[in-house]
């Protein structure tokens, strides 16, 4: 005899057909591509465990879920002992000339955006993430960080100005880091780098 799903299995189906693929990308983008499925997994198991946490629209839905991605990928960081920071790897160079050019025009045309990004650090990588990859409000955004909207619009503020000035001041061949964004040895993550006190 055919089980006929509930209520709850029914909003779960839902959630993870519209969220799915989001989320996948949100972790391809903080760990090595071949734990991304494995953080994907751990992400939907916890949102089944706290479905009714879950927002009901699709915007806060994301956000939620990204929240969930994110913590459990520190809870990782900790228990191998390194530093809570996440860096964003980016899948070609052109995500951000697309991502930054929006707010800057033509700087695509006259600067090496991949490298400017790698010269960031962890932290700034994910405010500027989630606004131009991820598609979040600051409220959203926010709430992924676990911080306030006008925190989080301030971190975001410093870390356009600091992209900025990578931008206008590239580093030399000899000083750029051959690779600025290692991948852990344990469970393929990035690197993180050295955090910095914002708001």
């Amino acid at each position: 005899m055919t089980r006929v799903p509930n209520d709850r299995q029914l909003r779960f189906r839902d959630l993870y057909a519209r969220t799915r693929d989001d989320v996948l990308r949100f972790a391809k983008r903080r760990v090595h591509p071949s734990h991304a499925e494995d953080v994907v997994a751990e992400v939907y198991l916890v949102a089944w465990r706290r479905l009714e946490d879950a927002p009901r629209l699709a915007g806060p839905q994301r956000a939620w879920l990204f929240g969930i991605a994110r913590r459990c990928l520190l809870n990782a960081y900790r228990a191998d002992g390194r530093r809570a920071a996440l860096a964003v790897r980016l899948a070609a160079a052109g995500e951000v000339a697309h991502a930054v050019a929006a707010d800057h025009d033509g700087v695509h045309q006259r600067i090496d955006l991949a490298r400017a990004w790698r010269r960031l650090g962890a932290e700034d990588q994910e405010v500027l993430a989630l606004t131009v990859f991820d598609d979040l409000t600051s409220t959203e955004a926010a709430q992924v960080l676990g911080i306030t909207p006008p925190a989080y619009r301030v971190r975001l503020m410093r870390a356009r100005r600091r992209l900025r000035q990578h931008l206008d001041h590239p580093a030399q061949p000899t000083d750029d880091i051959a690779d600025p964004a290692p991948t852990a040895r344990a469970g393929g993550a990035i690197a993180p780098r050295a955090k910095e006190t914002t708001p």
